[in-house]
């Protein structure tokens, strides 16, 4: 990561607690307050991210608007919160795409194994004319208008039985999945005995040997304490995780012109800062998960890309198979 951007987020990440004073504190001569739902908390990239949003949404506005976020799904998990936005009783939210392929199949793209190679393919995507296709399509089918493709990251295994260095390294592992069909077609490809779980039963799952393993960005597996009942890292980087940043469609749609332009533009301005954060507490948690005891393997992924190819080629009809082969394929 280049010094440029380290400096950037190390600038934003001391600054978080005051903007997060200052919102708070400018809420009384506020034209109008933004009730903004995150799962994770404040110093998470996602925080960072929306706070950012915050202050430049106050700065555009001349102090008419402001945001209230409101941290670690407090105002329901992701579903809840997508669907809430949808029906106008939650204003905003920030939520992984893993819910929204149950609305529109073609969010199923973000649960496909070995998509994207890099950030920069993924950015360069998302910020694309396709990009802008699927979130004309998530106001069709969920009624939310999307403000900035901001992320949660890339995925990565864990598991208490032994390092993974190739697919069949995990034969014989229950691994736990999202319930998400896709990921449980990609776990068994990959030779795992998968089954799907409730996100609230999996560190007891993961405690108590019901479950051997499971995946997610290394933000959360820090923030999950993971590392307490997991022995190894596995940098897999299976999939790809947005965490759009979204607002009740109707809300969008009862301001003006001149303020849905000021909306959106401080959701554009907040991009790249969330981006880097996210990024660089990448690297950051890396190294803690591996000073808290956890060994980290950087496995080979060629094996990993052919082993689920029948589950691309299974999926892509249902997704739209030139949607699949455009995102694969991106030129970046």
């Amino acid at each position: 990561m280049h010094n440029a951007t380290v400096s950037v987020f190390a600038k934003t990440l001391l600054t978080t607690a005051v903007m997060a004073a200052s919102l708070s504190a400018a809420h009384a001569g506020t034209e109008r307050v933004i009730n903004v739902s995150l799962p994770l908390g404040p110093d998470s990239q996602q925080g960072i991210g929306v706070l950012k949003f915050g202050e430049e949404l106050e700065r555009l506005s001349e102090g008419r608007f402001s945001i209230e976020p409101h941290y670690d799904n407090a105002l329901g998990a992701e579903r809840e919160v997508v669907e809430g936005m949808g029906f106008g009783i939650i204003d905003a939210g920030i939520s992984s795409t893993g819910p929204m392929g149950g609305f529109v199949d073609e969010f199923m793209l973000f649960d496909l194994p070995y998509v994207f190679e890099n950030h920069e393919h993924a950015y360069a995507f998302l910020d694309s004319e396709y990009g802008e296709q699927l979130a004309q399509l998530a106001e069709e089918g969920m009624n939310v208008k999307f403000l900035a493709w901001m992320e949660n990251g890339f995925r990565h295994n864990t598991n208490s039985v032994r390092p993974i260095e190739k697919p069949s390294d995990l034969e014989g592992i229950n691994h736990r999945t999202q319930e998400s069909r896709v990921q449980v077609d990609t776990w068994e490809a990959l030779g795992a005995n998968a089954t799907p779980m409730a996100w609230t039963e999996v560190y007891t799952a993961l405690q108590q040997g019901v479950m051997d393993s499971q995946e997610n960005p290394l933000a959360t597996i820090y923030d999950v304490n993971f590392y307490e009942v997991q022995d190894y890292l596995n940098m897999t980087q299976h999939v790809y995780s947005p965490a759009p940043l979204m607002m009740s469609l109707d809300l969008f749609n009862s301001f003006s012109e001149e303020d849905q332009a000021i909306i959106l533009e401080a959701a554009q301005i907040a991009l790249p800062v969330q981006r880097e954060a996210s990024q660089e507490l990448e690297q950051r948690y890396l190294g803690q998960l591996e000073e808290l005891g956890m060994t980290v393997t950087h496995p080979d992924l060629a094996p990993f890309r052919e082993a689920v190819k029948p589950v691309l080629e299974e999926w892509a009809p249902t997704i739209g198979e030139d949607l699949v082969d455009a995102a694969i394929n991106f030129e970046y």
